[in-house]
């Protein structure tokens, strides 16, 4: 080793004084290379040579800094006897620094960095090109100094590049003085540093003032380097990897970039770069790669051998067609209003990553996102402009979306901008650091260009004085009035001296105003307000009952309560004093602050709705007293109390309201507490309100025991909802999955509290238990829980005589049944599985049990089987049997639950005889069966469908199997009152469902039964009707969905609504009424997402949707564009123009049809149904042979469509429901079940390009798929790119050159993180792209 160090350091002590021999004779430098080359040879030394660029710098820096040494490293650069990069790199460390006292040799760096920086592809194909960037990044730490470890040399390359430049700026920074305003210290040395005494000499005798120019003109040079490095092709390109993979050095390097264009005065001064020049290519270098990539879409078009990636997302569809974009949204927000189900997540949450998946799909810019927003929104509300009537969710839910839910929204998107840390977090209160956003700028930009949509800013009639409220507050302040808000609780707008006519845009600005996103500068808006006010109305009252008064001091009289009650709040301070008095008043004052809470303020006081409902959830969760004791429930102290916020938040309306909150898990947890405590209580004691109302144990349970179910389908099987290899979605349906869903709140932290709803949610599960809440923790309730799955599982089975149950069945029936007297014999002999049950008729003591509602609720499937036994043998008449089911819900109106449980068991298993519903025994719908039957038939017809075997009953007797016979006999025994609509909001969706689920025309027979019962709901009942036609077919479905298609584009149809496609005509206007003497023809898109709850099996869907998509991609081809006119076009001379028109208009109609075929599957089937159809049913298409007669028609363009349209199916359908979001960032487990997914996805399309998979589609069909799902990818979902294996970048990125895509190639694996930085690299280089 040691002789072998000797002999090295002998070669190149040779070398080294034979080059100062040629040195001091002047030589040729050609001669000179010619002999050192032929030196190092016959040493065995291989070239370039790393060694010998090392000794020439050192060389020449600094003892033989002249001209000919500079000429010698010139020549042995130019005949590569040394390695460029690594010479360039070695003279950086040592010329830089002393570039003040070495002018002349910096100039000589720039010139040769000139010449050989850029010759990137001819050095990187030189021997020695690996070991050279691994000596490079030694000498300049690159990995260091950017803080990655860079294993590839091609990733160092990009390193080196972005080095030098950082390098050039750095030292133009210093010469001009600048450097130091620069936040941090220079990444490498570029300060001055003084030479010793005998470099010194060498520069003796030149001018100073020579100096002093050649430094001038070098810092100009470096800064016109630095424009060449930006502007050329291949080091642009190689810049941009760094900007993409490399963000915080970027942006650090780009702040360097501004300071130098807004204050050196040698690039203003210059000739060849403007300052405007250099900082547009630091700030537009993605946008420029973004416009190279996309030119390659239409140029040179042909539609089967050259096309192009899918990349002008957006700008295809742009126009009229442009709000066709949004039509995602307006299903969801549609759908969120359906009232048979609510959700266990926050509409807060979803609509904000729908819209984020949105603007990053549609390229669009926040102030279209938020115009989009606001309009599909404004729609949402004029689709409840004439409502039919029925239990499901009214006009207040929708105004709610608008104004609360909406508003959180923005708000939400514009705090993740602004917000740049959250240190400390309180409820209301935080330490927030916030720097001004572009998304507020585009939130107020999108609040102006509403005024010009006019139609939709008309307030509904019932919030018609709050707009004008709303209008007038902005006219006094724009006349200088300064009234403050108890005037208006003093003067109605009406006796205002001017117009105060308000709209729904008014409604809108306050309450954005409320939650800080706007000032009230927003009232200066030009036409936001008719004029102003000289003069106020004289003879106002000074003070009236209201929320000014009681913030004043003033007492709650049952005046100021009904006021209070009657009249949303304004502020959160007026809010948070009645949620004090309702915890720490009177039990008189409790009542009356829960009856404020759940009055006005919770449904119209938009703009604090969420802390409304937050107190409220708070107060069914209330704080133990002080002065408690004893081992019962605090909760009993609070019962007067809790049963007004249960009342008052039981209308569908308010459920609805907590739902779109996100507030149903936590609901659910304060619920199940209350129906712990009080259903474990003997209803000995009760008290009686101020208003004559008694409330006792079993009225409390029984109110929040309702209100739990309404949360869950209680009464179907989980396993109805399982998708795929997806957990069901019944899972998000039960106890355990609400409790599980308000525990995650508890344990939230890190990136999950940077979401803004998520911290809100958080807070609210903290403040009423800061403990996990599992269903052990209410043993009562699991038990009760566990015997409801059971009866829907299997027939009734366990009683056994004497035990408890047993005693309490016999108890409820001679209650039920106590007036039935047959001979010796009491008619309560009955049997209930295989065991008896028989008491004495007489009316005796126990005709009202005082038992414990869950000892009732056990015994009540026992009780109901014994009637139903009884009522078929004979033994009880249909009317005493209905009598007495009655007599038990009005003991317990929450047994009407265990009912419904047990009824819709007993007849899922049909071992239950048909009753005919003859009018004698049981009730008749020969009234109107055949006008319900009829209506049915019509509202199929408009949506597009036609089921033949759909035959009214005609003169057959209307029958029902005797279990939904009783349950619907029972259902009508109820008045339509207040007290009674929180019972049969829980029994009407499941009479539905049941009636559904048996053969027709059940369901027709049940709708006649009702609208006899509630003439106002006929149109409701008919229309619920018409779904279960879609229960009994999937052709019916398909119908459906087909109508949907051919209403979105508006092709010829006699299910139109409308004839111009777009979102009117697929969501309509709602349901109209009383058109041609019945229900109006509901639009197709309304009535599928009423219907596809009520579809069991929805994995056919994956199949139909994919051939539907095809089907309407062949009729956008073949209905758009005809053939004769085809023809004309090839042959006229702008034949080529108009055939790229044709291009875009076929590929907006097809983008607009993929986005509704994924907004179904993304709303119908959640993750279980798109990852089965990413997973399975995408590649089993490709794999399988497809022709169509037509395709020769259009030389390809067909085939190519296809692929485009699965393409965007597959993308829209991942976005919607994965998020754009990094799946390590996201709280969400869609996003965290993204990345198999989607690798596998990758994997097959990796294998196809690979040929290790045989494909049956047409060959342009793939290509436009892979082209276009990659181009997405990249351009719309990037975060996507980096949840995927590098190697199997690398294999799509190789696929897609074989196709001649290097630009896609090149994007793919420009996104792909630091792992494919490399990779990218060396396509840039080889490509010279």
């Amino acid at each position: 080793m040691e002789v072998a160090t000797q002999m090295s350091c002998s070669i190149w002590d040779s070398i080294l004084r034979q080059t100062k021999v040629a040195q001091e004779k002047g030589s040729d430098p050609l001669l000179w290379s010619i002999q050192i080359s032929s030196n190092l040879s016959s040493f065995g030394i291989s070239l370039p040579s790393l060694e010998l660029a090392n000794h020439l710098v050192s060389h020449i820096c600094w003892e033989n800094n002249v001209p000919i040494a500079w000429k010698f490293l010139e020549k042995a650069l130019a005949l590569k006897i040394v390695p460029p990069f690594l010479v360039l790199g070695l003279l950086s460390e040592r010329v830089i620094p002393y570039r003040g006292s070495c002018p002349a040799a910096f100039r000589l760096y720039l010139e040769l960095l000139k010449r050989h920086a850029f010759s990137l592809k001819e050095y990187t194909n030189l021997p020695n090109y690996e070991k050279t960037m691994f000596s490079l990044d030694e000498v300049l730490h690159l990995s260091r100094v950017f803080g990655m470890q860079a294993n590839e040399a091609s990733a160092l390359l990009v390193l080196f590049v972005f080095s030098i430049v950082w390098q050039l700026v750095d030292t133009a920074l210093d010469d001009e003085g600048l450097l130091q305003l620069t936040e941090n210290e220079p990444r490498w040395p570029v300060k001055p540093q003084d030479m010793e005494a005998d470099i010194h000499d060498m520069f003796e005798g030149k001018r100073k003032e020579y100096n002093e120019r050649l430094r001038a003109i070098n810092t100009i040079l470096a800064i016109e380097l630095l424009g060449e490095f930006l502007q050329n092709k291949v080091t642009s390109r190689i810049l941009h990897l760094a900007r993409q993979n490399m963000c915080t050095h970027w942006e650090s390097f780009t702040q360097r970039v501004q300071l130098l264009v807004e204050n050196s005065s040698t690039l203003r001064n210059s000739k060849s770069i403007r300052p405007e020049v250099l900082l547009q290519l630091i700030s537009d270098t993605q946008k420029s790669m973004r416009q190279h990539f996309q030119a390659s879409l239409l140029q040179n078009f042909h539609p089967v051998v050259q096309s192009r990636p899918l990349v002008n997302y957006a700008g295809l569809c742009l126009g009229s067609s442009r709000s066709a974009l949004w039509i995602p949204l307006d299903m969801l927000l549609e759908d969120a209003m359906d009232g048979s189900q609510v959700n266990a997540t926050s509409a807060v949450e979803i609509i904000t990553g729908l819209v984020k998946s949105l603007q990053a799909t549609n390229a669009a810019s926040w102030h279209e996102i938020f115009l989009g927003l606001w309009m599909a929104a404004l729609r949402l509300v004029q689709r409840e402009r004439d409502p039919i009537e029925g239990p499901v969710p009214r006009l207040d839910t929708r105004l709610s979306m608008l104004l609360s839910i909406t508003t959180l929204v923005v708000a939400d998107l514009i705090e993740e901008e602004e917000s740049t840390a959250l240190d400390v977090f309180e409820y209301g209160i935080g330490t927030e650091h916030r720097v001004p956003g572009k998304r507020r700028m585009d939130l107020i930009f999108s609040l102006q260009n509403l005024q010009d949509y006019q139609s939709l800013l008309t307030p509904p009639q019932s919030v018609i004085p709050s707009a004008n409220q709303a209008a007038a507050k902005a006219m006094m302040f724009i006349s200088g009035i300064n009234v403050g808000s108890a005037y208006f609780e003093c003067i109605s707008t009406m006796d205002m001296p001017v117009n105060c006519s308000g709209s729904l845009h008014h409604l809108i600005v306050e309450s954005c105003i409320a939650r800080n996103l706007l000032d009230t500068s927003a009232y200066l808006w030009p036409g936001y307000v008719n004029g102003c006010i000289n003069q106020l109305p004289r003879n106002v009252p000074t003070q009236v009952p209201g929320w000014s008064s009681f913030m004043k001091g003033a007492s709650l009289t049952p005046l100021m309560i009904n006021s209070l009650a009657s009249t949303p709040a304004s502020s959160f301070a007026e809010t948070e004093k009645i949620f004090d008095i309702a915890i720490k008043g009177s039990n008189d004052e409790r009542i009356a602050a829960a009856s404020i809470l759940c009055g006005a303020s919770l449904i119209r006081g938009w703009g604090i709705q969420e802390h409304i409902l937050y107190f409220i959830t708070r107060l069914l969760s209330p704080p133990v007293p002080v002065d408690h004791s004893g081992s019962e429930s605090h909760l009993i102290t609070y019962a007067p109390m809790l049963n007004v916020l249960l009342v008052g938040i039981s209308p569908v309306d308010c459920v609805q309201i907590f739902s779109i909150h996100g507030l149903v898990p936590e609901l659910a947890g304060s619920l199940m507490t209350i129906c712990e405590v009080f259903g474990s209580c003997v209803p000995n004691i009760s008290c009686t309100l101020t208003t004559g109302e008694e409330i006792s144990a079993h009225v409390v349970f029984s109110n929040a025991f309702a209100l739990l179910l309404k949360l869950w389908r209680f009464n179907h099987p989980p396993i109805e909802y399982g998708v795929g290899d997806v957990p069901p979605v019944g899972s998000q349906l039960t106890p355990e999955y609400l409790l599980l869903v308000r525990n995650s709140y508890l344990v939230s932290s890190g990136d999950s509290l940077k979401d803004p709803n998520r911290r809100r949610l958080a807070h609210v599960a903290s403040s009423t238990s800061s403990n996990p809440i599992f269903v052990d923790s209410f043993p009562k309730l699991k038990v009760w829980y566990r015997q409801h799955l059971a009866c829907i599982a299997s027939p009734l089975t366990g009683l056994v005589n004497g035990t408890p149950v047993h005693h309490t069945v016999d108890t409820l029936l001679n209650m039920m049944f106590r007036k039935i007297n047959r001979g010796n014999q009491s008619v309560t002999t009955v049997t209930s599985g295989s065991s008896s049950s028989s008491g004495p008729g007489s009316d005796d003591g126990y005709i009202r049990p005082k038992l414990p509602a869950w000892d009732i609720l056990e015994a009540v499937p026992f009780v109901a089987d014994a009637a139903l036994t009884a009522c078929a043998h004979g033994r009880l008449s249909p009317r005493e049997f209905c009598t007495g089911l009655k007599d038990l819900a009005d003991y317990l109106p929450a047994t009407l639950a265990t009912i419904v449980s047990y009824f819709s068991a007993e007849v899922t298993r049909g071992v239950w005889k048909s009753v005919f519903m003859n009018g004698t025994d049981w009730p008749s719908p020969a009234a109107n069966l055949s006008n319900v039957e009829e209506q049915i038939k019509k509202i199929l017809a408009a949506t597009g469908v036609d089921i033949p075997s759909l035959a009214a009953g005609g003169s057959s007797p209307a029958a029902l199997p005797l279990p939904l016979a009783a349950f619907v006999s029972l259902t009508i025994t109820y008045k339509l009152d207040k007290a009674s609509q929180r019972f049969l909001d829980l029994a009407g969706p499941a009479l539905e469902s049941l009636a559904a689920g048996c053969p027709w025309p059940c369901m027709p027979i049940v709708a006649s039964l009702w609208t006899q019962k509630a003439k106002r709901w006929s149109d409701f009942l008919v229309f619920s009707a018409s779904r279960t036609v879609f229960l009994h077919s999937n052709d019916a479905v398909v119908q459906l969905l087909r109508s949907c298609f051919s209403a979105i584009l508006g092709f010829n149809s006699s299910c139109c609504i409308s004839s111009n496609g777009g979102i009117g005509a697929l969501l309509g206007h709602g349901f109209g009424s009383h058109f041609d003497g019945g229900i109006s023809p509901v639009a197709p898109g309304i009535l599928y997402l009423r219907v596809y709850r009520s579809i069991r099996d929805i994995m056919f869907l994956r199949d139909e949707i994919v051939s539907l998509l095809m089907q309407t991609v062949e009729d956008i081809v073949y209905g758009g564009i005809s053939r004769e006119r085809s023809e004309k076009l090839k042959r006229s001379r702008n034949g080529k123009k108009y055939g790229h028109a044709s291009l875009a208009a076929a590929l907006t109609k097809v983008k607009l049809a993929a986005s509704l075929g994924a907004s179904v599957v993304f709303l119908t089937g959640g993750l279980g149904l798109v990852q089965s159809l990413v997973k399975e049913t995408l590649p089993s298409w490709f794999m399988s042979i497809h022709r169509s007669e037509k395709e020769g028609d259009r030389g390809g363009m067909l085939p190519m469509l296809r692929g485009y349209a699965l393409a965007y199916l597959a993308s829209l359908s991942g976005a919607f429901i994965w998020g754009v979001d990094s799946s390590s960032s996201s709280s969400s487990a869609a996003s965290k079940r993204r990345p198999k997914i989607l690798g596998c996805h990758m994997e097959f399309m990796a294998s196809a390009l690979d040929g290790k998979i045989s494909l049956g589609c047409d060959p342009a069909t793939w290509h436009a798929y892979v082209s276009g799902f990659l181009s997405l990818m990249v351009q719309c979902t990037p975060t996507w790119i980096l949840d995927l294996n590098v190697e199997l970048l690398r294999r799509l990125s190789k696929g897609l050159r074989r196709w001649n895509e290097e630009e896609l190639a090149l994007a793919l694996l420009g996104v792909g993180g630091l792992g494919t930085m490399g990779s990218a690299a060396e396509l840039v280089v080889e490509s010279e792209l």
